[in-house]
C-alpha cells in the first residue's frame, strides 16, 4: 500500500478518520477528510429548572395559602414537569444521575399526596395527616441533608440550593408536628431562596458563549472549593 493511502484510525467509536499523506511529494497532497467530533446537549439545567419551579409553586402556596386555597395546583408542576423531567435527565447523566432521579422520585411522590386516589388524607384521622406529612417531610430532609454533605466541594449554587432546601424542609416538617405558622412562614421564604439558587444554577449552564449575548450573563459569585 503506498504512503499516501488512508487509514483508518483504531479507537472508541467516535474516533476520527485520519489520513496519512506523503510530505515528500510535490505538491503535497491536501488532506481529504475533516476532524469531526460529536457534541451533546447538558441536561444539567433541565433538571436544575424542574428543582426549582417545583420549590417555587410550593413555597408560593405556603407563603399564600389563605388567598389561594387549596394547594393541589402543586400537582401539576410536581408530577407533569419535575418528575418527569429531572427522572429522565438523571437517566440521561447515566452515572451522576442519582441526584435527579432521586429528586424526581421525590416530586412524583409529593404529587400524589394531592391525588384522592391515593387515599392519604382519607387514611388518617384529625392530627394524625399533619404528622404523617411531617414524617414524610422529615426524611426527605435528611436526604437532602446528605446530598449536601456530598456537595460541599461542588459549586456555590448547588451548595446554596441544597443547603436552603435542608433549612426549608426542616421548618415544614416542624410545622407539620406543632402547627406553628411561623415556621410554615419560614420554610416558604427559604424554599423562594432555595429555587432562586437552582435557576441560578441551570442560567449558569445555558446562558454560555456559544448560544447567548456577551450582555445576557448572570452576576458572579464566589465558587466554593472543587476538585472536580
Amino acid at each position: 500500500m503506498s504512503s499516501n493511502s488512508v487509514t483508518e484510525k483504531e479507537g472508541s467509536k467516535d474516533n476520527y478518520y485520519v489520513q496519512t499523506v506523503n510530505m515528500d511529494a510535490t505538491p503535497a497532497p491536501a488532506p481529504q477528510m475533516q476532524p469531526f467530533q460529536r457534541t451533546y446537549g447538558n441536561p444539567a439545567p433541565l433538571g436544575m429548572l424542574a428543582y426549582g419551579t417545583v420549590f417555587l409553586c410550593s413555597s408560593i402556596l405556603t407563603l399564600d395559602a389563605k388567598q389561594v386555597g387549596a394547594s393541589n395546583l402543586v400537582l401539576v408542576f410536581a408530577t407533569f414537569y419535575g418528575g418527569i423531567s429531572q427522572t429522565l435527565v438523571g437517566m440521561w447523566e447515566m452515572f451522576l444521575g442519582y441526584v435527579f432521579t432521586t429528586y424526581g422520585g421525590f416530586n412524583l411522590s409529593y404529587g400524589a399526596l394531592f391525588l384522592p386516589q391515593i387515599g392519604l388524607a382519607a387514611a388518617y384521622t384529625g392530627q394524625q395527616y399533619y404528622y404523617a406529612i411531617g414524617i414524610y417531610l422529615a426524611i426527605w430532609d435528611l436526604i437532602t441533608f446528605v446530598f449536601l454533605l456530598g456537595a460541599l466541594r461542588t459549586t456555590t449554587p448547588i451548595v446554596a440550593t441544597l443547603g436552603f432546601t435542608v433549612c426549608a424542609l426542616t421548618c415544614l416538617s416542624a410545622n407539620a408536628f406543632t402547627g406553628n405558622p411561623h415556621l410554615a412562614t419560614a420554610g416558604g421564604a427559604l424554599g423562594i431562596i432555595a429555587s432562586f439558587g437552582a435557576y441560578y444554577g441551570a442560567l449558569s449552564l445555558f446562558w454560555t458563549q456559544q448560544t447567548t449575548f456577551s450582555f445576557i450573563r448572570l452576576p458572579p459569585l464566589i465558587a466554593a472549593p472543587s476538585n472536580v
